[in-house]
């Protein structure tokens, strides 16, 4: 079984300029991408999938390799992940190799851990009638009594049917944790759904995850690292 793992990494990202190379705590971020990948000890290629010679320059320099560059109509701010992906897998073919699996990792994660990857990895393997496993974590508050602003200015439940429900009576709900997404090779080439029944859930305590696609989010990730890493749960 070959397994391989696939890191997109466009260049042209507009809300912080040139993300996926920024220095994040004294490294370019996709590097603490590259590294888990590697300390997971999984993978037979990490792959960085890139329209952008610096950042591919980058991605060689911390251990990834880049034997194809990404067209530019796969690089805009359109082109979904699965899109990525089943370009990557096709110019892999195209070079020989033909994964079993694939596990696509997002270039913004430093808060990755390697045994989160192998715990996904055991996870697909010991269900074969599934497709995926990737990360996810639990909403911090109930998901059905959100609010929303007015035109007028005021607030009104998204949900006016749980207006009246307690906090602790409703379902759990979780959300994609943005980390990596394991899935079959078969699976991606068909494009399964991610979201769906097809998936499991690869399970991350809240503390260990945060969006990257604003300053504010950027400036928050570095607090938590900071505190993460003062307190033994990362190792920088």
């Amino acid at each position: 079984m070959s397994l391989v793992a696939i890191i997109p990494a466009r260049g042209g990202s507009k809300r912080i300029p040139r993300k996926n190379i920024r220095l994040f705590h004294g490294l370019p971020i996709i590097a603490y991408s590259i590294r888990a990948a590697r300390a997971s000890g999984l993978f037979d290629r990490i792959v960085v999938t890139t329209d952008d010679e610096e950042i591919a320059r980058v991605a060689r320099d911390y251990g990834a390799e880049t034997p194809f560059m990404r067209p530019p109509a796969l690089s805009d701010d359109h082109t979904g992940t699965m899109e990525v992906v089943q370009h990557a897998l096709d110019e892999l073919g195209r070079l020989g190799d033909a994964p079993t699996l694939a596990c696509c990792i997002y270039a913004t994660a430093p808060f990755l851990h390697p045994a989160c990857l192998r715990k996904g990895l055991q996870l697909l393997e010991s269900h074969a009638d599934r497709s995926y496993a990737f990360s996810v974590t639990r909403f911090g508050f109930p998901v059905q009594r959100a609010l929303r602003i007015t035109a007028d200015g005021g607030l009104d439940a998204i949900y006016p049917e749980y207006r009246l429900v307690r906090s602790q009576d409703v379902d759990e709900a979780w959300h994609d944790a943005g980390q990596f997404y394991w899935g079959r090779v078969d699976a991606w080439l068909r494009g399964d759904t991610l979201f769906s029944a097809a998936a499991l859930p690869v399970e991350l305590p809240r503390h260990f995850v945060q969006d990257i696609d604003t300053p504010e989010d950027w400036q928050r990730a570095e607090w938590m690292y900071a505190a993460l890493t003062a307190a033994g749960e990362l190792t920088p």
